[in-house]
């Protein structure tokens, strides 16, 4: 089973996220193969706008866990560049949201242009339950969406948001009381009649007035400083033990 469906459709394509088992959990693999796709999209003459979306009722529930216990630095870490990737595709994307976009996955809903929520959507960065923070930028990105305060309570507290409160505040394009990926379905089908010269030039001048003075640096520099933390490991063996974290602050 491919951890990635690449649909094609007239003018726009489709990409699933597919560890259903997992809540579509962002392997690095995974994060590599979508990366590699919206390339490819880049690319295609035909595709004019992407879809992202998850199987199985999620989205994307965080970064994989196991993954994340076996990191204790950054270096040679390929997913920043991975992320970066992601977020220099030029062509609209959009985020349909059902079930749980939380972290990473979260990030990756924020890096859209568009971003749908589903009646079932929950969506947050909890990052710091583990003892981690944000690391792909979601943090900031949330930051320029809803202010400091609300931002905070996000990232400080590890809150997540329901869908009607996440649209109450912002966060998304679109919410609808059903399906996301319907909605996105029939977005794509709108985007794919656009004049895709225009699509492009208004994305990269929305992206460069929305993300101008943002500290992605900062917010991944911190990220890596605290892998090799006692208070990380504590905060993953407390999630698979599913009881509260007892963090000491090394």
């Amino acid at each position: 089973m491919t951890d990635l469906i690449v649909t094609q459709h007239p003018g726009w394509v489709q990409l699933t996220l597919n560890r259903p088992q997992a809540r579509n959990a962002l392997t690095t693999a995974l994060l590599a193969a979508l990366a590699d796709a919206l390339a490819q999209a880049a690319q295609a003459a035909d595709c004019r706008a992407v879809l992202i979306c998850g199987a199985g009722g999620n989205f994307a529930a965080g970064a994989d866990i196991g993954e994340i216990a076996a990191r204790t630095s950054a270096q040679g870490d390929p997913r920043p560049a991975l992320w970066a990737g992601i977020r220099a595709f030029p062509k609209p994307l959009v985020a349909a949201v059902d079930g749980y976009a939380l972290g990473g996955g979260f990030e990756l809903a924020l890096m859209a242009d568009l971003l749908i929520l589903g009646g079932t959507a929950r969506v947050g960065l909890p990052e710091t339950t583990l003892g981690l923070i944000p690391g792909a930028g979601g943090g900031q990105r949330l930051l320029a969406l809803v202010g400091r305060m609300r931002a905070s309570r996000l990232v400080l507290e590890g809150e997540i948001l329901d869908a009607a409160t996440a649209d109450a505040w912002g966060i998304g394009s679109t919410h609808v009381p059903g399906s996301a990926e319907a909605e996105g379905v029939a977005v794509c089908r709108r985007l794919a009649l656009r004049a895709p010269l225009a699509l492009m030039a208004a994305k990269a001048a929305l992206v460069a007035g929305a993300e101008a003075g943002l500290a992605f640096g900062q917010e991944r520099a911190g990220f890596a400083a605290l892998l090799g933390t006692a208070d990380k490991a504590e905060g993953i063996a407390a999630h698979r033990d599913r009881r509260p974290p007892l963090f000491s602050g090394t």
